[in-house]
């Protein structure tokens, strides 16, 4: 419950603000100055509101509450006790909302209007884990930049977004929301999404502050299970988990949200060794710090903090700068500094940056400028919107297989059968996170394969995989028995040239709360896909899922698999248009599928440990007695409709100085009879160090395109950033010694050559 107690409103002498008394809105001022000289004016208890971010409580163009919870926080709003406001959206409201911080308050200081913009607003984005299939930083930076003009247009201007988490565990729910197990590839993925919402002038109306996301060790909780717990070394900390965090703030990331784990035994939301000494420390992050939902209170649960006020000391003396709704910086807060045991410096630190935030949006010389009617409508859903998450979505399919060349389908003079719940669901290809779009709006694979007048589409339901409709705050009723649609869909194959069958997971099955202890084909569609395969061998699997899936059956028998996750909006065209041709694939999976879920987690970088392989034709060496240890499909991994030769691969000589730059080139062609794309990608081993290092770790990749007969040589320099790695001390460490390289497609398809390093 929030307190109803009343906080005096004069304290430390400060007194009502007055027309003469306004210097800080004087813009020939720095930002550091106005922030000064507003909080000269601020009240204990107007500092602390700053810290307080609540979610939308109420009809904001309806009546103002007048009891509960709603009206004590309509109450604090109408004070000045609330920085920040959540899932308000929509320029009516939002205008309505700061309208009350603006013009009610005593110093009318706005509000942060934040939201979930995961990827896009209201015209959808392919889940992120899609979008770092795509390998493509420009596509990936455009992509969130699509999302920030539809969200600012809607009077948004602060998204909970990027998560930059990596995870090497596809049990987890939130694996969709992040960019896969490898944290190079994350760190320059979280560039790219950073500069997007950002922009490339943050003064400017179709930007967003984003929020790296979640800081940190959250990929890795135990058992793949949400809010679990993380213990793990510094190393691993420093080596896996930081990177994308330290290049998201690098790229001048406006703030860091904390994640809801503990990690090695203390909850990351009141982790000093997080948040000061290496964020706001080490990294000199200017920034501001938001807990997740009220994660500040869930240390209590955690039993890190015996009750709210000591919860809210923790979480504040440790660098978490803004509670969101646990209500308790606002409750607690200023009694912790009267009795002296919070430092004001804390608050002071605490506010300043949030202000400064709210200075760098310009949001004190205009608190509408995110609110404009004309500019909501012609934005959100446009053309040119569409076009681009089209884009987007291509860029994401990975062709995992294709035996005999079965794709590209014909555009005519072929019977196809089209197979599938999934391939007429217009709600699952949006994915999870995506709360402001419209349920039943993205195109279906059928509307898609449809627009394909000579190649004319006979569907089959086969399985309704998903009984009643699914939510967004339910848990799925998945359909195992009733197999009333099998005998059509069969029947259908029977008769076609190609069969397509769209199976997977729905939308919602993944995300927060969804972790899974099956990877498998959910209900009964993997008996539909073997009974179906029974009277026709041409099928072409295209998987929907916001995780890795364990398709060994699939993978030994179907000739043709394409991963098309959940690509949002325009999902349906974006999938006919590879299968069609029209678009030829270039994705890489960002992460390892495992054979069966046993495996996980499975990930490319793995060590090597002290038995690795069986050289003595024994028992005892590194393996699983009843599978093969490798992924299903590895990290890296994705086919094209051509072919990619690699050759003379070198490196300019074989022995460097520490410091000195590594210089290699591969030659790649297009040996294959159409245009298209690859990922050229590049790994190092380092040999031996002080501390034993990954069998390979990726360090660099270029997207290329090549026409058919086309050859280029791509070019790749190694430095001390690429070849160093930090000890169980945070130390940056660059050794002496042997060093392996290797080019390749993929991470098990690699040409290799080595070098010293003295």
């Amino acid at each position: 419950m929030i307190k109803t107690t009343l906080f005096c409103f004069v304290v430390f002498g400060v007194t009502n603000i007055t027309a003469q008394n306004k210097a800080h809105l004087d813009t020939t001022k720095s930002i550091e100055e106005r922030i000064t000289l507003l909080m000269n004016q601020m009240t204990l208890e107007e500092k602390v509101g700053q810290m307080n971010q609540y979610n939308g409580f109420w009809e904001v163009t309806g009546p103002a509450p007048q009891s509960g919870s709603s009206k004590i926080k309509y109450d604090h709003l109408n004070k000045g006790w609330v920085g920040s406001l959540l899932n308000v959206r929509g320029v009516q409201k939002v205008r309505e909302v700061q309208k009350i911080a603006v013009e009610n308050t005593r110093l009318g200081i706005p509000l942060i209007i934040g939201f979930d913009v995961i990827h896009g607003y209201k015209t959808l984005s392919p889940i992120p884990l899609a979008e770092a299939a795509s390998w493509d930083m420009e596509a990936i930076k455009k992509s969130a930049a699509i999302a920030a003009a539809e969200a600012a247009a809607s009077g948004i201007n602060w998204t909970f977004a990027p998560n930059v988490d990596v995870t090497t565990d596809a049990r987890w729910g939130r694996v969709m929301e992040g960019a896969g197990e490898d944290p190079f590839l994350a760190s320059k993925i979280a560039v790219a999404r950073v500069k997007g919402f950002q922009g490339d002038d943050f003064s400017e109306t179709n930007t967003i502050a984003a929020c790296a996301k979640h800081f940190a060790g959250y990929g890795f909780v135990e058992s793949g299970k949400e809010y679990n717990n993380v213990d793990m070394s510094v190393s691993r900390l420093y080596n896996s988990v930081l990177p994308p965090f330290k290049a998201a703030n690098d790229a001048g990331v406006k703030t860091f949200m904390n994640a809801f784990n503990t990690l090695n035994g203390i909850p990351a939301t009141a982790n000093r060794f997080l948040l000061r000494d290496i964020l706001k420390t080490k990294w000199d992050f200017q920034g501001f710090v938001v807990s997740d939902w009220a994660s500040i209170r869930e240390m209590i649960s955690h039993g890190f903090a015996k009750d709210g006020a000591e919860a809210a000391q923790k979480a504040a003396e440790a660098g978490s700068d803004m509670d969101m709704e646990s209500y308790l910086y606002v409750n607690e807060l200023v009694n912790l500094v009267k009795e002296k045991k919070l430092d004001i410096k804390i608050i002071n630190d605490a506010v300043r940056r949030i202000l400064r935030l709210k200075f760098e949006m310009g949001l004190f010389e205009n608190p509408y400028k995110y609110c404009d009617e004309k500019r909501e409508k012609e934005v959100i859903g446009s053309a040119s919107h569409h076009d681009g998450v089209l884009d987007m979505a291509k860029k994401s399919i990975v062709l995992l297989k294709n035996d005999n060349n079965l794709l590209p389908l014909k555009k005519s003079g072929q019977k196809i059968v089209l197979i599938g719940a999934l391939a007429i669901d217009k709600t699952s290809p949006l994915g999870s996170w995506r709360i402001a779009a419209d349920d039943d709006t993205a195109v279906s694979v059928l509307e898609g394969m449809q627009k394909y007048k000579n190649s004319p589409v006979t569907y089959a339901l086969g399985t309704a995989v998903f009984s009643g409709k699914p939510t967004f705050t339910k848990e799925l009723e998945i359909n195992n028995d009733d197999k009333s649609g099998f005998e059509k869909a069969i029947a259908a194959a029977r008769q076609a040239d190609v069969v397509v069958m769209v199976l997977g997971e729905h939308g919602f099955q993944s995300g927060e709360g969804r972790s899974r202890t099956n990877l498998d084909l959910p209900g009964n569609q993997q008996e539909l896909l073997e009974e179906v395969f029974k009277v026709n061998k041409n099928i072409v699997l295209v998987l929907n899922n916001g995780r890795p899936l364990a398709i060994q059956w699939a993978a030994n028998h179907i000739p043709a698999i394409v991963e098309a996750w959940q690509l949002g909006s325009e999902s349906g065209n974006a999938i006919a248009q590879v299968l069609y041709g029209d678009y030829n694939p270039s994705g890489k999976l960002p992460i390892s599928f495992p054979r069966n879920v046993g495996q996980v987690p499975i990930y490319y970088n793995h060590y090597n440990t002290g038995r690795p392989i069986n050289s003595e034709n024994n028992v005892f060496w590194s393996h699983y007695s009843d599978i093969e240890k490798t992924p299903l499909f590895p990290f890296g991994h994705g086919l094209s409709y051509t072919k990619f030769d690699y050759r003379d691969f070198t490196i300019n000589k074989k022995i460097f100085s520490i410091g000195e730059p590594v210089n290699v080139s591969v030659s790649v062609t297009n040996t294959g009879s159409l245009d298209g794309k690859e990922v050229v990608q590049l790994y190092i081993r380092d040999v031996s160090g002080s501390i034993s290092r990954p069998v390979k770790e990726l360090k660099g990749f270029e997207l290329i395109s090549l026409k058919k007969g086309e050859q280029k040589t791509i070019r790749f320099t190694l430095n001390k950033e690429e070849l160093g790695y930090y000890d169980n001390e945070g130390n940056y460490l660059l050794e002496p010694g042997m060093f392996k390289v290797f080019v390749g497609t993929s991470s098990d398809q690699l040409l290799e050559t080595e070098f010293e390093l003295k």
